[in-house]
């Protein structure tokens, strides 16, 4: 077993969340790595359709297990077909332009769906989601894994970086609160105990922490993140949408300042994922980090030391325009967070 570093990435590093906007490959792998070079990151088409989206990205990972698309999403299929394979191939294609642009690159986070939100967002054969299986979730959780650790070889090989994995659970709020529909929409399935989804989770971190050697990026990018379950569960990074943390209840602040105080980096979503059709300038961008620490009672030096500026979500729906000012914005809030320009 790899020791878990203290972190691959320097300080003062900015990275994305995943996604880009488009469908070339190529380009996207050069405007990532010309805008955010100390920590950048394999980016996501899901323009692209079918296999490009982040259910159907990690379904792609899978070992002696395969999808295909029907009308509701992805399905469990008998054997692999052209939707799973396509999802192999835009993977592949990725991973070829990511190597083209990597020259020098010491690090870079690659992105996949946790345990959670790929067990809700694919069928069983019968139309329910395989989180309605326990034994069907260890078993794509398992083959997940198995498949993360081929794909983390493979990027370590081709760009000569060392990896950190970002897991994606956009889901887990609603599989703890029992809020995801059944087939026919007129219920929900039952929640998830939280001791359970801590277990599978810390499962699942461990391991990809033993592929890597390096902390395990969580992103939930809800209004209340479930904090103290990811950080038990041994997230060394949560990455979260700090935009929406005003107004957060106590238990939230509390779970936050424990995690921080404990080691744990705080990947910050600060930057706006959509032009905001109005100038917006580093201070104010940087804003809702300051508050944080504040709120929670910390040196703003604690910035520079346990925080990643990032922007609020993906990049999807940006525009390609607003995406370069975006990230430019977020490498210098990384820039900034180390040294702060005088009147902050």
């Amino acid at each position: 077993m790899a020791p878990v570093s203290e972190r691959a990435w320097p300080a003062g590093a900015a990275t994305g969340i995943g996604s880009l906007p488009g469908t070339d490959a190529g380009e996207a792998a050069a405007v990532v790595f010309g805008e955010l070079p100390e920590f950048p990151h394999l980016p996501e088409l899901p323009a692209r359709g079918v296999g490009a989206d982040l259910i159907g990205r990690t379904a792609g990972l899978l070992v002696d297990l395969a999808v295909e698309e029907v009308p509701s999403g992805y399905r469990v299929a008998a054997h692999p077909g052209r939707d799973h394979r396509r999802a192999v191939d835009l993977l592949r294609w990725d991973l070829d332009a990511v190597q083209e642009a990597a020259s020098g690159a010491k690090v870079i986070k690659t992105q996949l769906a946790g345990p959670w939100t790929l067990a809700a967002g694919i069928e069983l054969p019968r139309g329910h989601r395989v989180l309605t299986d326990r034994g069907a979730v260890r078993e794509f959780t398992e083959s997940a894994l198995e498949g993360l650790a081929a794909h983390v070889a493979e990027l370590k090989s081709r760009t000569g970086a060392e990896v950190v994995v970002q897991f994606d659970e956009p889901s887990l709020p609603d599989v703890l609160a029992g809020a995801l529909s059944t087939p026919s929409g007129y219920g929900t399935v039952p929640a998830v105990a939280e001791p359970e989804a801590r277990e599978l989770l810390s499962t699942a971190i461990e391991r990809a922490e033993k592929i890597t050697g390096q902390p395990v990026v969580v992103h939930c990018c809800a209004t209340r993140p479930p904090v103290g379950l990811l950080r038990e569960a041994g997230a060394g990074a949560l990455a979260l949408d700090a935009t929406r943390l005003d107004g957060s209840p106590a238990k939230l602040l509390d779970e936050l300042g424990e995690a921080w105080d404990g080691g744990v980096h705080l990947f910050l979503g600060l930057v706006p994922a959509l032009d905001p059709g109005k100038p917006v300038t580093l201070k104010e961008v940087a804003e809702p980090a300051l508050r944080l620490t504040s709120r929670l009672g910390f040196n703003r030096s604690i910035l520079a030391e346990r925080a990643v500026p990032t922007p609020t979500c993906g990049f999807a729906g940006a525009t390609p325009a607003w995406l370069r000012r975006a990230l430019s914005l977020t490498r210098d809030l990384g820039k900034a967070f180390v040294e702060p320009p005088e009147g902050w």
